[in-house]
């Protein structure tokens, strides 16, 4: 009997087809087959639209080796595919729209301040939310720095720390700048009086790059580096929310963001939080609030968005033990449980997905799916329900 197919979507980053996750691909594959899962990996550019036919890229467990194979279409599809400003993510939003009715395992979350917006109307978040607001000019950014000393300033759509600004109002009344290109790279620090505010942030296009002004947490180790935590929540083989993982992340020297693609190392939750709280006694119950909050999280913007299976949310704690969330992330990587050395939440991160997939096919087959989730979330949404598809909607992954 022919095994389910898995199709894994996702975006070259080059003309020469570089993938950023191949190595998690040929994990996935291997996994996959031991579970009955075959899976293939395309991108839009793959796609023969006339003939519905993929051109895929597939891994080979005997000869160690990828190859190119014509195929039909997956019997399911996980979208991996994160933002690029290329063509290649309007040909991503064409292949989105055309198949629509496909059964996709995720689909497109909004962007930063989207996101904030819909927890922010429930009452069960609202605490656990910095505050925000769209920095459409260096006064909303002036405004806020009057209310909080230290604000962050974020591309709505950006991701791995690119283009970061970290402001603090010093007692002076200076501010001091810290913070990150697009490029990721760390940029001097400077101190500027507030006047010359204005003139700073002209150069970084606050408008047309749309950025949002966060609440700062103070997050900085005794070491003098920023730390916050990857909570990662996925479905699991019975179609429910559960926690595979959560650890932390300290920044290199000078940098104000945590990435591991920035420079940043993980280590275990654990462990740093131990170091952190003031109070020892309440590491455990932090642990299990934070776990809770990003299960009701991930249930709650599936309800709003449509079909999910897997987000990491990006946590602050503060010394007195109070959560914030920073940012969600609709397609996390999976290496910062391997850096921290969790690899029993390595392993899962990676079959996961793959076991909901099944489940996920099995209940399609016996005509189940239509209900998925709304059995296991509560939620009136379809499972071919498709968000974001309008040309506003470039700011979905």
């Amino acid at each position: 009997m022919t095994q389910p197919v898995l199709g894994i979507l996702t975006l070259y980053l080059n003309e020469n087809g570089m993938l950023e996750e191949r190595d998690i691909y040929r994990k996935m594959t291997t996994a996959g087959r031991k579970l009955g899962l075959d899976i293939i990996i395309f991108t839009p550019q793959d796609v023969n639209y006339k003939q519905n036919r993929i051109h895929a890229l597939i891994y080979n467990e005997t000869s160690k080796k990828w190859s190119r194979k014509w195929t039909s279409f997956p019997h399911m599809i996980f979208d991996r595919c994160r933002i690029q400003r290329t063509y290649r993510f309007d040909q991503l939003l064409q292949f989105r729209s055309r198949y629509s009715h496909l059964n996709f395992l995720n689909r497109p979350l909004r962007n930063k301040w989207t996101i904030h917006r819909t927890l922010i109307k429930d009452a069960r978040f609202k605490s656990y939310l910095p505050a925000a607001r769209i920095a459409e000019n260096a006064q909303v950014v002036s405004e806020m720095l009057r209310k909080h000393p230290l604000i962050y300033l974020k591309p709505i759509n950006g991701t791995g720390g690119r283009g970061i600004l970290r402001i603090e109002r010093k007692q002076s009344g200076n501010l001091l700048i810290q913070g990150r290109d697009q490029a990721r790279r760390i940029i001097s620090p400077q101190k500027i009086n507030a006047a010359s505010l204005s003139g700073y942030l002209s150069a970084w296009d606050l408008k047309g790059t749309r950025y949002i002004a966060q609440q700062g947490i103070h997050l900085k180790l005794p070491s003098g580096r920023v730390h916050d935590y990857r909570m990662l929540v996925q479905k699991n083989g019975e179609g429910a929310w559960s926690v595979t993982g959560c650890a932390g992340r300290v920044g290199p020297l000078g940098s104000v963001t945590s990435n591991l693609h920035g420079g940043g190392h993980a280590v275990p939750m654990n462990e740093l939080l131990q170091q952190w709280v003031s109070d020892a006694s309440l590491v455990k119950e932090i642990e299990a609030d934070a776990e809770q909050f990003s299960i009701n999280v991930a249930k709650h913007l599936e309800q709003v968005y449509g079909q999910l299976c897997e987000l990491a949310l990006d946590l602050a704690i503060d010394r007195k033990g109070q959560i914030w969330l920073l940012e969600v992330n609709p397609k996390p990587a999976r290496e910062v449980f391997a850096q921290a050395g969790e690899k029993e939440a390595y392993k899962q991160a990676i079959i996961k997905p793959l076991e909901y997939a099944l489940w996920l096919y099995r209940q399609k087959k016996t005509g189940k799916a239509k209900n998925t989730i709304t059995n296991t979330n509560n939620s009136s949404s379809s499972l071919t329900h498709m968000d974001g598809l309008s040309k506003s909607s470039t700011d979905s992954a």
